[in-house]
């Protein structure tokens, strides 16, 4: 009777398949792009499959065009917790700073930490672990002429705080891209690179955050 119970107890706890991690992608257009066929989201789960772990992980892409740091704050409940994740990559503020210029309608920075501070408290509130990226570039020049270059290294510094204060997960997209430039762009232009406009990912952009964002999640 025992020796039965116990096949069937092993039989029935084999069939429970392990619930998979959860991740949303939380951001703009480049999140966006990241889900849609060769952007970086996709090629993360087919380097997945090929290893056998697909199943292991359920991405979900939370990325709109156009938004903000207060956007994401706004639609949080509906594009994240409803979705119950189990982890939550930031991915924000090109637009909080380029839209400055191109719009008039930028986040100052004190605005853009508060709104900042609060998507954090809302996903450490439900013991969601949070991994935060800076903002890559607006433009590729390697020399620090490209016209937001110092807003988006002061809004990254903010980034980098942030994680350091709250112990988030952090990739440091401002910075890898930056040396990856330096090496791979020794004609100093503005596009072409990493990006197929200055901002958003071209396939070797996405291939190279798609990399870099594995090794922070598989770190968590």
């Amino acid at each position: 009777m025992r020796l039965l119970l116990l096949i069937t107890f092993t039989a029935f706890t084999s069939m429970i398949t392990k619930k998979p991690t959860r991740v949303v992608f939380f951001g703009d257009s480049i999140t966006q792009q990241g889900a849609q066929p060769g952007g970086y989201i996709v090629k993360m789960k087919e380097a997945l499959d090929k290893t056998g772990r697909g199943s292991d992980f359920d991405f979900i892409g939370a990325g709109i065009g156009g938004n903000k740091v207060y956007d994401l704050y706004l639609r949080m409940e509906d594009d994240v917790l409803a979705q119950k994740p189990d982890v939550v990559v930031i991915w924000i503020g090109v637009n909080d700073v380029w839209h400055k210029a191109s719009a008039g309608t930028g986040t100052d920075p004190d605005k853009f930490e508060k709104f900042y501070v609060a998507i954090i408290n809302k996903l450490l509130d439900r013991h969601i672990k949070v991994i935060l990226c800076t903002p890559a570039v607006i433009g590729e020049k390697t020399d620090f002429t490209n016209m937001q270059d110092g807003d988006l290294n002061a809004y990254s510094q903010i980034i980098r705080n942030l994680a350091q204060k709250f112990h988030c997960g952090l990739v440091d997209f401002r910075e890898l891209f930056h040396n990856y430039e330096l090496k791979n762009n020794p004609a100093n232009n503005e596009s072409g690179i990493l990006t197929r406009d200055r901002v958003h990912l071209n396939d070797a952009g996405n291939q190279l955050v798609a990399d870099k964002m594995w090794e922070a999640l598989d770190s968590k």
